[in-house]
C-alpha cells in the first residue's frame, strides 16, 4: 500500500503538489481527466482550487476525487 495524502495545493496549471504521509512530495497532472466526465466542471478554476485532503486522498467540492495509489503512481517525485 502506498503513503496516503497529508496536503495538497492547485496549481493555476490545473496540476497538484501532493505532499504524502511519508512528507514525499509529488505533482499530479489533473489535465488528462479535465474532458471525462465528472470531472469536466473542475475546468473552472475556481471549482478547481477547492481541493482539499480526505480520507487519504483528495476531494473536490463536488465529491471528485482519486485514488491515493493512483495519485502516488502517477505523480511525479519533486
Amino acid at each position: 500500500m502506498n503513503p496516503r495524502v497529508k496536503t495538497v495545493k492547485p496549481s493555476s496549471d490545473y496540476t497538484l503538489l501532493i505532499t504524502f504521509k511519508n512528507n514525499e512530495k509529488r505533482i499530479f497532472d489533473v489535465k488528462p481527466y479535465l474532458d471525462k466526465g465528472v470531472f469536466k466542471e473542475l475546468k473552472n478554476p475556481a471549482l478547481f482550487n477547492t481541493v482539499k485532503p480526505f480520507h487519504g486522498s483528495i476531494q473536490w467540492i463536488h465529491e471528485q476525487d482519486f485514488c491515493p495509489d493512483m495519485l502516488y503512481e502517477e505523480g511525479i517525485p519533486v
